[in-house]
């Protein structure tokens, strides 16, 4: 997803007040940024194929629970990059959502990231807050949302990671929300606005629960910190940037040194998979981070854009497909 510089306005009428500490200091943990230190994101678009004999064992592969830790290793291992699309559940509404579960895992995504919506996704650019507010005001809730997974995951091949922020996660429960993910055939979680120092209440509950805690980290982080998240952080690791940073580097060439300085300095801590987000938006951006050195591509607000921001939902897919299979396309 794309995130936004700002501090996180107080949460909306529509979700209840989160009084914990990392709802006050969650900014510092994800949106600081360094002068001459980026990273990006990816973008996607498409129409719904028929089922096909490809398909069919792609669905049996499902049906064995691939991990994000897998999935990402067997991409590494056949030297390709690793395909992450983002849509928001419930935009425009959740039976189109599990449409664009299934037409993207046909288009070989390696990994889902469903945005779970919220009142208040301070961290997120205009189009996926806007698409968050869709999804909500169609009537998108929690269990709703993971009532349609359980349907749907059986036959996927890739596995799904939810992204939510905490709030939700809190209301509902740390147990119970990752006992219903497990039970909805989730494999991962990305929690964005979940400091570093404050995870250890939660792990327990992903751990019983066989989910995948993604960690994110940024242009800004220190060395010794970075050192921790990536080896805390299971799935992959979550590289994210600030969105000002592409005013400091205004030349794509300029921000591809940053880029790869970055994954260099990752490398040298980690030897797990590196996944970049942020502000991809065509075949030459995918293609140009992969030669970088990036493990994946997450593509976020673009990607939203085709479903949420079409006249109908068939029209929606149909952008979707065209998109995404262009990006698809464009990695090696």
């Amino acid at each position: 997803m794309a995130f936004a510089l700002k501090a996180p306005p107080s949460t909306s009428s529509t979700a209840t007040s989160l009084s914990h500490p990392m709802r006050q200091r969650h900014a510092a943990a994800v949106t600081v940024a360094a002068p001459g230190r980026l990273v990006v994101r990816a973008v996607a678009a498409v129409t719904t194929p028929a089922p096909s004999a490809k398909r069919a064992s792609r669905s049996a592969a499902g049906e064995r629970g691939l991990s994000v830790a897998e999935a990402m290793s067997r991409v590494r291992a056949s030297g390709k990059t690793a395909f992450i699309p983002y849509i928001t559940a419930g935009d425009p509404d959740l039976a189109t959502t599990a449409k664009a579960l299934r037409l993207l895992d046909s288009l070989g995504a390696d990994v889902i990231e469903l945005g779970m919506p919220f009142s208040d996704p301070s961290l997120d650019g205009p189009v996926i807050q806007a698409s968050a507010a869709r999804a909500l005001a169609a009537g998108a809730t929690t269990d709703a949302v993971m009532s349609m997974l359980k349907e749907v995951t059986p036959e996927l091949s890739c596995p799904v990671v939810i992204f939510s922020y905490f709030n939700p996660i809190v209301r509902r429960g740390t147990g119970n929300f990752a006992a219903a993910a497990k039970e909805a055939g989730v494999k991962g979680l990305i929690i964005p606005d979940l400091p570093y120092d404050e995870i250890r209440g939660f792990r327990k509950e992903i751990v019983e629960n066989k989910l995948e805690l993604i960690l994110l980290t940024t242009p800004a982080t220190p060395l010794e910190r970075m050192k921790e998240i990536t080896k805390a952080s299971e799935g992959f690791i979550y590289l994210v940037s600030a969105q000002h940073m592409r005013k400091i580097l205004t030349s794509y060439s300029n921000f591809g040194f940053v880029l790869q300085d970055l994954l260099q300095e990752i490398r040298q801590v980690t030897d797990k998979a590196v996944a970049v987000g942020f502000g991809i938006s065509t075949p030459e951006h995918v293609s140009q981070i992969a030669d970088w050195g990036a493990d994946g591509v997450i593509i976020g607000s673009a990607m939203v854009k085709q479903v949420g921001e079409a006249n109908s939902p068939r029209e929606g897919l149909n952008r979707l497909e065209v998109y995404a299979r262009s990006l698809k396309n464009a990695l090696p």
